[in-house]
């Protein structure tokens, strides 16, 4: 990024920030379609952050380690707690495709993320 970028000036700190859909990783999608048709999605130039922010895709992550906004923080720590529950309940109900028990394996993962996105620094 040059000093003629339009989305930074040079008084705006440069925050690493998270995607508003921290949870849903759309390099995963873009890698699964290149995988099973051979087609290759173009990144996209600005994406939605938690913050409400429109930013290049550069400058997100979904490692709480690299994410330096507190406001995407904060976002990121809520929706992976909320998936957490979301994939708990959905794995106790009938017919579902995974167990209980990885249910509430899936859902420690997320709620360790979130617990360490709720951590100041990493």
């Amino acid at each position: 990024m040059g000093e003629n970028d339009p989305h930074i000036s040079s008084t705006t700190p440069i925050h690493i920030h998270v995607q508003s859909k921290v949870v849903r990783d759309d390099a995963a999608d873009r890698h699964v379609l290149a995988a099973t048709f051979g087609l290759a999605g173009d990144l996209p130039s600005l994406v939605a952050t938690g913050c409400g922010l429109r930013v290049p895709y550069a400058m997100t992550s979904p490692r709480p380690d690299r994410v330096t906004c507190l406001a995407c923080r904060e976002h990121a720590r809520r929706e992976h707690l909320r998936f957490a529950e979301e994939v708990e309940r959905l794995s106790r109900m009938p017919g579902s495709t995974i167990t209980p028990d990885q249910g509430r394996l899936a859902a420690d993962k997320h709620r360790d993320l979130a617990r360490r996105f709720s951590d100041a620094e990493d």
